[in-house]
């Protein structure tokens, strides 16, 4: 065997590794957004649970006491929930956002879910990945 006989190998394995290198910093890109948007939603979620369980705590407090404790009117939380993420702009930064809000008698839970457009799209990729948010606030009354 000659040397002659091994010329572009070398071109091969470099632009195989440079797919690679590509592929990985694709991924990493994609998952990076993916993590900040859930970080972002979740962030709102605190937020509107935190608004929702404040709002109703202190109407309670001012209308007639508290008692034994705190009750949640889920019509009430609900409105506060949209209050607050009109309030902050969210239907704006995350465009397509949909919004869950689940109201106990003594806590509220906000799941908060936006499409998201990845920065480096996979090919033949047609679905728009959803990413979610959620929190909780609870309403204890502390005797």
């Amino acid at each position: 065997m000659s040397n002659h006989d091994e010329r572009g190998q070398t071109t091969v394995l470099i632009v195989g590794l440079a797919v690679v290198v590509m592929l990985l910093v694709g991924v990493v890109v994609d998952a990076s957004a993916a993590y900040l948007r859930r970080s972002g939603l979740d962030s709102l979620a605190d937020g509107a649970a935190l608004a929702a369980a404040d709002g109703i705590a202190g109407r309670q407090v001012y209308e007639g006491g508290l008692g034994d404790q705190a009750e949640i009117d889920p019509s009430v939380a609900r409105r506060l929930v949209a209050d607050y993420l009109s309030a902050t702009g969210a239907t704006r930064r995350y465009p397509g956002m949909s919004v869950e809000v689940q109201a106990a008698t003594d806590r509220v839970v906000v799941r908060v879910t936006a499409p998201l457009d990845l920065p480096i799209t996979p090919p033949a990729w047609a679905v728009r990945p959803v990413i979610s948010g959620t929190a909780a606030s609870v309403v204890a009354v502390s005797p």
